[in-house]
């Protein structure tokens, strides 16, 4: 069966006329009448009842007419829908993130996206699962820590590597120094986030390299609470230099760490044997013009 034979079937029944269906078709109406009998013949039944030279359909040419309708109508969303993405004026874009990172990458970009293409549809997930979750199927892209042993479904496209620095209020006494050794924070008070968060995790890692603990922090679960803290001098915190530098809060300083200094690679993943729409590679472009953009000012600034 042809798309072809139900167009033309369709037309037939539009006017209840050979010939006149063939001249609206711009085709022969020896041509027309074969394939309407080519496709009576593959679904075994008779789809007109042909009296005299009248023609009427048959319950079963009814039941044809009614599914050929819906699938012209699906054709038709198709082509609309496949329009629309390539012009970007619609589809959906699933993104999944590290806690925390949406407010670096994620909160300017997401708006120049937005007012570029305003009929795209994008969900952006905190989740510490954004690696499974691309694996899985659940998300078009992720941005994460570089994995160690990546699936060969899975393309890993670096972004850029992450240090850590250590955040205090302006006019603490740390903040006049430049850089500090790691385990100088056994003697400060912290605000941290919590031990699921990655950065926590990244803290934790230099903690056991160097034998120290971060006894009783203040810990919380937002971003917007820390620096609040940080800025009220309740606490210090350790944070991406790329998201202080992009802040750039004249409350907040941002101090080296030493020995080590704590840092992690990002990258953007994505699976490979799945279609990667003109959204997503668009997006991931805009990402690294976006991360770009913030390095030169961390170059400026310095």
């Amino acid at each position: 069966m042809e798309l072809r034979q139900l167009e033309y079937f369709i037309a037939v029944c539009k006017e209840m006329h050979f010939s006149k269906a063939a001249e609206n078709l711009c085709t022969t109406q020896s041509n027309l009448s074969q394939q309407i009998k080519f496709l009576e013949s593959e679904l075994g039944m008779p789809l007109f009842d042909r009296i005299g030279k009248r023609i009427a359909l048959t319950d079963a040419g009814k039941i044809v007419l009614e599914q050929s309708r819906l699938i012209f109508e699906r054709v038709g969303y198709m082509k609309g829908a496949l329009t629309d993405l390539k012009r970007m004026e619609g589809g959906r874009l699933d993104i999944g993130i590290l806690p925390g990172d949406g407010d670096l990458l994620f909160d300017a970009l997401l708006i120049d996206f937005h007012l570029a293409y305003p009929k795209l549809s994008i969900s952006v997930t905190e989740t510490m699962d954004v690696y499974e979750q691309v694996l899985g199927g659940i998300r078009d892209l992720g941005v994460t820590t570089v994995p160690a042993q990546p699936d060969s479904r899975i393309a890993v496209i670096p972004l850029f590597h992450e240090e850590f620095a250590l955040a205090v209020r302006s006019d603490h006494p740390v903040a006049k120094s430049k850089a500090i050794p790691f385990e100088q924070l056994q003697q400060l008070k912290m605000v941290t986030f919590g031990p699921e968060h990655q950065i926590t995790k990244v803290i934790q890692a230099c903690c056991q390299e160097k034998g120290i603990t971060i006894d009783n922090p203040i810990v919380t679960s937002t971003l917007s609470t820390l620096l609040s803290l940080v800025e009220q001098g309740i606490g210090a915190s350790i944070l991406p230099r790329l998201l202080l530098d992009y802040l750039n809060r004249d409350t907040i300083s941002a101090v080296t760490l030493l020995q080590p200094t704590p840092s992690q690679d990002i990258c953007i993943i994505y699976r490979t044997d799945k279609f990667m729409g003109q959204a997503a590679k668009l997006f991931i472009d805009g990402l690294q013009s976006f991360i770009r953009r913030v390095e030169k000012q961390k170059e400026t600034l310095a």
